[in-house]
């Protein structure tokens, strides 16, 4: 079997799909919706549909948090032209609000995806760590072995004066 060995000059440049005519993509164009209001008049006007509602309830059934459908929408719509960025970012917890109010309409149970689930949580690694000061805290201790003994240290902490610049007598 023989290898063609001559070069093919009807191949694309390379970097070619990176390049376009200024405006020639929908982002590059001024937005048709331009404001927040604009923006939110039109999800509303769009979610509305039973069509759209029947998608994205199927979607949250499945587990999907609201935010994470939302951010998809925006995106494709300041992909599409729709509004800018800075519009998407702020409606979105307008599309989230819309989304929760759709599931509970629907009798759905929902992932909001605005809670933190490791909130409060502790890793093992770190859990490890506190364990290790608590025993070495635990271990250098000094328990007294009268009642006794306590009481003399704690009268002995109450007599120390304060020392410093800025201490207070008492």
């Amino acid at each position: 079997m023989a290898i063609d060995t001559t070069p093919s000059f009807d191949a694309p440049i390379p970097g070619m799909s990176l390049t376009a005519e200024l405006g020639g993509r929908p982002w590059q164009t001024p937005p048709q919706y331009p404001t927040v209001d604009e923006a939110v008049q039109y999800y509303m006007d769009r979610m509305t549909s039973e069509e759209f509602m029947d998608q994205v309830i199927d979607v949250i059934e499945m587990g999907v948090p609201l935010t994470s459908i939302a951010n998809t929408i925006q995106l494709a719509s300041v992909m599409d032209g729709l509004h800018s960025v800075d519009v998407g970012v702020m409606v979105t917890p307008v599309l989230v609000e819309m989304m929760m109010f759709m599931a509970e309409s629907a009798g759905v149970e929902y992932v909001s995806g605005l809670d933190n689930p490791e909130k409060g949580k502790i890793s093992k690694a770190k859990m490890a760590k506190i364990l290790q000061e608590l025993e070495r805290e635990v271990g250098e201790l000094d328990e007294p072995e009268t009642i006794e003994e306590l009481k003399t240290e704690e009268s002995d902490e109450e007599q120390e004066m304060p020392k410093g610049l800025m201490a207070r007598r008492k």
